[in-house]
Order: C-alpha cells, then sequence, then structure tokens
C-alpha cells in the first residue's frame, strides 16, 4: 500500500510540475508582442519582451524565435529583447531562390529589423545559423554592431581551418553536405529520417515546448531551411578553401564578444575555438559548457541566461570599452 501511495504521489508531483510549466508558457506567450519588418520586400515576424537597450537574437537550424524564450524572460527587466523568426521559418516569407538565403540578403534582414524598431545598432545573439549571421553581421556590419554573443558555432576562420585540417570536424559536416546535394523530399534526408515537423522538432526535450516547435515548423519552408547551407556552406576540397581565405583576411572585430560552446555538441567541434582571440581587438569572453550539446541555450539555459545578462550589464551602452585581458580556454587537440 505504501508503495502504491508514494507512487501516486510521484505522478501527482510530475503532473503539477507540467501543469506549472505549461501555465508559466501560456503566461509568457501572452506577455510578449509580435511585430513584423520589411526587409526588401521580405516579411520578417519578430518577438518582443521588455524595455532599455536592444538585445536582437537570431535562430539557427531547426528552430525558431521560441528557442531563446528562457534568454528572453531573463534580460527583459533590463533590455528591450527582440528575437527574430529567420527567413523561410515560422511566420516570416519564405523566398523560393537559393540566392535569397545568401549572407547578405541574411544580413539585411539583421539590419532591417533593427531600423524598423527605430535602433541604429543592436546587441547581437546567434545561434547555429544565427550565429554564422551574427558572426558576419559584426565583421560587415560593426557600425550596427554593439555587442556579440555567439552561441556554439566557431569564428569563420577557426571553422573553415577545422574543415581544411581536422577529419573529425569533415566528418562531422558530413550531413552538410548532404543537405547541399539533397531536397526536403529524400526519405533519408534528416540524419537518416524523412523531414517533416515532428522529425524536425525531435531534438526537443520539452513536450510543451515540443507542441510549439512541430506547429511552427509546420508553417515553415524545408526548402528555405536546405538554401542556407547551399547557400553559404564551404565547399570542397576545404583545404582551397581555406588558403583562398588567408589571402583576404577578416577585419578584426572592434566589439567586446561573449562567446558560448556546449562541449557535447557532435557538428561543430571544440578545436574550431582555438585561435578565436586573435581574431577580436576587444575583450572576449568565452565559456565552455561540459555536458551541453548544440543547443546550449536548452541544455544550459540558466547558465546562459545569468552569463549574459551579467556579461551585457558590466558593459553598458555608450561606455569606454573594458581593456581587460581576453579569456582565453585552449582546446587544442591534434589534428589529423
Amino acid at each position: 500500500m505504501n508503495k502504491i501511495l508514494t507512487a501516486i504521489a510521484m505522478l501527482a508531483m510530475v503532473m503539477t510540475q507540467v501543469v506549472n510549466a505549461a501555465s508559466d508558457d501560456a503566461t509568457f506567450l501572452e506577455t510578449v508582442k509580435h511585430g513584423y519588418a520589411d526587409s526588401n520586400g521580405v516579411k520578417i515576424h519578430y518577438v518582443e519582451l521588455g524595455k532599455g537597450p536592444l538585445v536582437l537574437m537570431i535562430h539557427g537550424f531547426p528552430d525558431f524565435w521560441y528557442t531563446w524564450r528562457h534568454q528572453m524572460q531573463a534580460l527583459a527587466s533590463d533590455y528591450r529583447v527582440v528575437a527574430i523568426d529567420q527567413r523561410g521559418y515560422n511566420k516570416s516569407d519564405a523566398p523560393m531562390l537559393v540566392e535569397d538565403y545568401a549572407f547578405p540578403a541574411l544580413l539585411g534582414d539583421v539590419a532591417a529589423v533593427i531600423r524598423h524598431l527605430g535602433e541604429d545598432k543592436a546587441t547581437i545573439v546567434g545561434h547555429d545559423w544565427g550565429a554564422s549571421v551574427a558572426w558576419q553581421f559584426a565583421i560587415h556590419m560593426p557600425q550596427m554592431t554593439e555587442k556579440l554573443v555567439i552561441l556554439n558555432v566557431p569564428h569563420p576562420n577557426g571553422f573553415l581551418r577545422e574543415l581544411a585540417q581536422n577529419h573529425s570536424q569533415q566528418e562531422a559536416s558530413s550531413y552538410a553536405r548532404q543537405f547541399i546535394a539533397g531536397k526536403p523530399t529524400d526519405p533519408k534526408i534528416l540524419f537518416g529520417e524523412p523531414m517533416n515537423p515532428k522529425t524536425l522538432a525531435s531534438w526537443v526535450k520539452d513536450n510543451v515546448a515540443q507542441r510549439h516547435y512541430v506547429e511552427a515548423f509546420g508553417r515553415s519552408s524545408f526548402t528555405a531551411m536546405l538554401n542556407y547551407y547551399k547557400a553559404n556552406y564551404p565547399r570542397k576540397p576545404y583545404k582551397d578553401a581555406w588558403e583562398h581565405a588567408k589571402t583576404k583576411p577578416l577585419p578584426k572585430l572592434q566589439m567586446p564578444v561573449l562567446m558560448f560552446h556546449g562541449l557535447d555538441d557532435w557538428a561543430l567541434k571544440a578545436h574550431g575555438l582555438n585561435g578565436t582571440w586573435d581574431w577580436i581587438d576587444k575583450d572576449f569572453t568565452l565559456v565552455t559548457v561540459p555536458g551541453a550539446g548544440h543547443f546550449v541555450q536548452h541544455d544550459a539555459a540558466e547558465l546562459v541566461s545569468t552569463t549574459i545578462k551579467s556579461w551585457l550589464l558590466a558593459r553598458p551602452n555608450n561606455q569606454p570599452q573594458l581593456s581587460s585581458p581576453q579569456t582565453n580556454v585552449d582546446v587544442s587537440e591534434n589534428t589529423k
């Protein structure tokens, strides 16, 4: 009897937690404001919470604005936090052509949202493809980048170097080569599975959140998702691409940079972090997170949220930039 009562009590506790989580989620969704910005005729959907200096968040693949819910709630007391749906995802428009997803168009979307919100610049936060866009935005549009926060994507130089020199990164990137060559209707295009809303959302662990993802992916363009890879991902031979890139060095970043990397990320190896400090001229903070995977903003939500907030508060806008030494973490390993 005691065992039965204990089991019933545990079940009731779990059900209470589920109900509370759903209630908190519903409250959050009722609190945020939705809007649209025009980017050269492409409608970009965004969600907004809080007041203060602008923080713009950019998701990756396969994802949508909701990926930032924990960070938005943590920052909203001090910042105007805006999370966008990148083109092709959820409620944003999905142009048809591959070139519509090249970096110039994606950077234009970010700039359009910032201007639409009546601002000249923002702190840019990005994950996965959103991080790639954030790197490129900071490199090519530094005048609009107050600060930069990157999640689980190496600097473009570090990533291309690893593709050229590191066999483990070459192997890990095999999925991208399949995306480049394939189409959404290929039966095993998504890591051996078909591409549909449920398989795209299979990485989401929380049941309440997963339902939102399935709905969002049902509104998204699978062709657009692959077009990010077709338009921007480095092509073989990687060594030639790396040698060519070294002849046209990217400008060093002139804003503070905070970088997270979940060390259990199988797609983007931590070797790519090495040397990042050589490409940044302001203070650089690197946070490696053991036990967290590619979606570090989910796997270590509290750590990511509190770290971003404290890092931003220590660097108020329109103040002299910090001259403290960079925080370097050497994750060197022999490459083959």
